[in-house]
């Protein structure tokens, strides 16, 4: 195997692991809607939506077998990470300025529009409002913990492909 091959390999197995944890984030939120009774608001769903697409570019970017192929998906990485940070910069904005709306009364009809709140609406409908204070887990909330997640994911994809694909001069 050359190098370019072992590089392109780690670099799968990174995808493979974003995709996992963001599957587990998913899993995370819908323990907190089931067991502990935590309604979803648009922005939630959103977020959920972001998740689920980093997830579906990440192993699908892992499964390519070309350097381009994999480009294609990592960029859709990206993207969706960055509408991730929209919804949750929203959120975090929302909760940090109660007197502020999320635009339920907007947003609701179009998130619950969407394919999968119809196949899936006990996952992908809203339940609830984005206002609404729940418990800090380590000391930020939920929407502060999918912005880092997305941010981290913006910024870690970049530069893990730049890392991983620069040609030493060694």
């Amino acid at each position: 195997m050359n190098d370019q091959t072992l590089r392109l390999g780690r670099e799968k197995r990174y995808l493979v692991l974003l995709g996992v944890i963001c599957l587990a984030l998913i899993g995370g939120a819908l323990y907190m809607q089931v067991v502990l009774n935590e309604a979803p608001c648009p922005l939630c769903i959103l977020q959920r939506y972001a998740f689920l697409l980093i997830a579906v570019f990440a192993f699908a970017g892992a499964a390519m077998p070309g350097r381009r192929s994999l480009s294609v998906f990592e960029a859709l990485v990206v993207v969706s990470a960055l509408g991730g940070i929209i919804a949750a910069g929203r959120h975090a904005y929302i909760l940090a300025n109660p007197m502020e709306s999320c635009g339920i009364d907007v947003l609701q009809p179009i998130v619950d529009g969407l394919p999968l709140a119809t196949l899936l609406p006990s996952v992908f409908s809203v339940q609830g409002f984005c206002s609404t204070p729940y418990p800090p887990v380590l000391g930020l909330s939920l929407a502060q913990w999918a912005l880092v997640a997305f941010v981290l994911t913006a910024v870690l994809v970049p530069l893990g492909i730049y890392r991983n694909r620069q040609h030493r001069l060694s």
